[in-house]
């Protein structure tokens, strides 16, 4: 197996990323969109979430395998400190360490950051249904990362004739303090 890097993503990346995510959306319900967005549209999402905040890719021999980003939690002010994060991997590439590895490279930038808390969103089935679009593997994972469960909506989205709740996950990276000093940019915090 050929050494895995980790990079910042550049717009550039955005078919590879979308030949990754894809699949989530047409055959899961990981995510809740329901259609695969364009290049451009998630050049757009590249381009705009990198100006503050880190997006990673993932590659072996050249190939990109995985991403993580971070985004804003709330856009309001009182909440510049919390981040929502996303991971996607190559689908042939699951279960082999690689998520670990880029939250890992997410949480070091965001600390750097001075980002205080790293929240997970994360779709989950009925219990006790069999379900082919979704297993609860995503929760296990961020578990094993340090996250835990602080919120849990129940049928809050609805794809492939279903209702799928969203619990939120939620990891501190630092302590809150009074009047925090203001988040640097990922750029400034390099």
């Amino acid at each position: 197996m050929s050494e895995i890097t980790i990079r910042d993503a550049v717009p550039e990346d955005a078919e590879a990323l979308l030949a990754i995510y894809a699949p989530y959306i047409r055959e899961t319900a990981i995510t809740f969109e329901y259609e695969v967005p364009s290049v451009e549209e998630f050049q757009h999402r590249i381009r705009t979430i990198s100006e503050k905040y880190p997006y990673l890719v993932a590659e072996e021999g050249g190939k990109i395998i995985g991403y993580a980003y971070a985004a804003p939690f709330h856009v309001r002010a009182a909440c510049a400190w919390a981040v929502e994060s996303s991971v996607y991997i190559d689908r042939g590439k699951r279960k082999a360490g690689l998520g670990k590895r880029l939250y890992a490279e997410l949480e070091s930038a965001l600390t750097k950051m001075g980002i205080i808390s790293f929240e997970a969103c994360v779709a989950w089935p009925h219990e006790g249904q069999d379900d082919p679009y979704l297993t609860k593997d995503s929760v296990g994972f961020h578990k094993h990362l340090g996250f835990r469960e602080v919120g849990h909506f129940k049928d809050i989205g609805s794809k492939f004739g279903r209702w799928y709740d969203l619990i939120w996950m939620e990891k501190l990276l630092g302590e809150h303090v009074p009047n925090p000093a203001p988040i640097k940019s990922y750029r400034e915090s390099k």
